[in-house]
């Protein structure tokens, strides 16, 4: 091939693709307004879902992430549409393919963040708790601080920050306690072997129902459990609202108060633990027996 010749196959060539360009630009200017319709309609999307999800969820994360990918999606929509105005079907299917496998990998690769990603989600639009909710989730108790996309962050009473991944949280039970804004104090003590029973629970009853801030449209319940090793145990009930761990702490550390006050005023023991000693073989003999009887073996010796 000489120059001649090869010029003259460039200015065909260059000659063909002006003529193509030239009978694409009725198509690339209806591509081009098709991409700038689907721009506006994603806004206007983006704009309504987040006033939908704003009265769903108050997580600003997962309204901001919706009104991305959902923008995202249009946007796509119309590039696809687009293309295939300019007749570029080949390359539309090359970029789902594309996408198809690159969708699949990263979903192998990143299976545990995709499943912290969508517990997150969940989380959001279930809302089982809140910001400022008291839970506990997977052995941690705490304030819920922040629900990200990745974690549910909780501060314990000791004050350290605990990172609990979402997927934790959303497959395992965990308790809201202040859900309901209330909560029962289950308080165990006993009394000695010695004591009036129907004594001691008149006495407890009124010592409870005498607190400050307990909820008094609940009856205080009291049962007696079981035959201790030193004493008859007990257990009494009662109700509190609850909003934070003080609420809980403070009258349970009351009522421990005010039962042992009732208590020493009414002469009713609250037994320490008694063991007691068996020194002969058959078991039930006092040590003096077991002495004398040693002694008087000495003597016959």
């Amino acid at each position: 091939m000489n120059l001649e010749e090869g010029y003259s196959l460039i200015t065909e060539k260059l000659q063909e693709w002006l003529n193509t360009a030239i009978e694409m630009l009725p198509n690339l200017a209806v591509a081009i307004l098709v991409l700038i319709v689907f721009y506006f309609i994603a806004s206007l999307i983006k704009r309504y879902a987040g006033k939908l999800l704003h009265k769903v969820t108050t997580n600003k994360t997962i309204v901001g992430l919706a009104q991305t990918v959902l923008g995202v999606a249009v946007i796509g929509a119309g590039v696809f549409i687009a293309l295939g105005v300019l007749n570029l079907d080949g390359t539309v299917t090359s970029l789902l393919a594309g996408a198809g496998i690159i969708g699949l990998a990263l979903g192998f690769a990143f299976q545990d963040i995709a499943a912290n990603f969508i517990s997150g989600i969940l989380l959001s639009v279930r809302h089982p708790f809140g910001i400022g909710d008291i839970i506990d989730s997977n052995g941690y108790l705490g304030t819920v601080q922040k629900l990200n996309l990745r974690n549910t962050i909780i501060k314990t009473p000791q004050g350290q920050i605990v990172y609990i991944p979402n997927k934790e949280v959303y497959e395992n039970p965990f308790m809201n306690y202040t859900k309901n804004g209330e909560r029962r104090i289950d308080l165990q003590c006993g009394v000695s072997y010695g004591d009036d029973l129907e004594k001691a629970r008149k006495i407890t009853l009124e010592a409870i129902n005498n607190l400050e801030g307990i909820d008094k449209n609940r009856d205080v319940e009291f049962f007696y459990e079981e035959f201790g090793g030193s004493s008859i145990n007990y257990v009494v009930r009662f109700w509190v609202d609850f909003r934070t761990l003080p609420d809980f702490w403070s009258p349970r550390s009351e009522a421990i108060m005010a039962i042992k006050k009732a208590y020493d005023e009414n002469d009713i023991m609250i037994p320490f633990p008694i063991r007691t000693l068996d020194f002969g073989i058959r078991g039930g003999e006092k040590l003096n027996s077991v002495l004398k009887s040693g002694s008087d073996l000495s003597s016959e010796s």
